[in-house]
C-alpha cells in the first residue's frame, strides 16, 4: 500500500497540484483546507507525512505544526511546511515549531517529491 499524504492547503488551487504531483509518483492524498478539518482526519487515520501550509484560515500552519508535535500519538508523523515565507529567519521559525522540512513556493515537482 502506498504512503498517504495529508495535504493541508487552503489554495484550492495549489491543493489540486500538489495532489496531482503526488498522486503521479504513487502515493494516496487526503487533501483538508484548514488545521481543524486535518485534525478531524488524523482522529479517523494517521497519514506517513503531513504537508501544511504556513499560512492557513484560522490555526496557522505554525501553530498546528505544534500541536502535531506536541500530541504523543502525531509526534512521529512528518511534517513538511509548505509556504511562501522563504527568508531564513520563517525558515528557522518553520523548523523550530515541529516541522521536519521546509519547501518554499514556487516549488518543482522534482523538489517536492525528493
Amino acid at each position: 500500500m502506498a504512503p498517504t499524504i495529508l495535504i493541508v492547503e487552503d489554495d484550492p488551487a495549489v491543493r489540486e497540484l500538489l495532489a496531482f504531483i503526488l498522486k503521479q509518483n504513487n502515493f494516496e492524498i487526503t487533501e483538508v483546507e484548514d488545521a481543524e478539518s486535518a485534525q478531524q482526519k488524523l482522529l479517523q487515520k494517521h497519514p506517513g507525512l503531513i504537508l501544511v501550509d504556513w499560512m492557513l484560515p484560522g490555526m496557522s500552519g505554525v501553530d498546528f505544526a505544534k500541536q502535531i508535535k506536541a500530541n504523543k500519538s502525531t509526534t512521529d508523523i512528518p511534517i513538511i511546511m509548505l509556504t511562501a515565507r522563504g527568508e531564513e529567519e520563517d525558515k528557522v521559525r518553520g523548523l523550530e515549531c515541529g516541522a521536519d522540512d521546509y519547501v518554499t513556493k514556487p516549488f518543482s515537482p522534482r523538489e517536492l517529491v525528493a
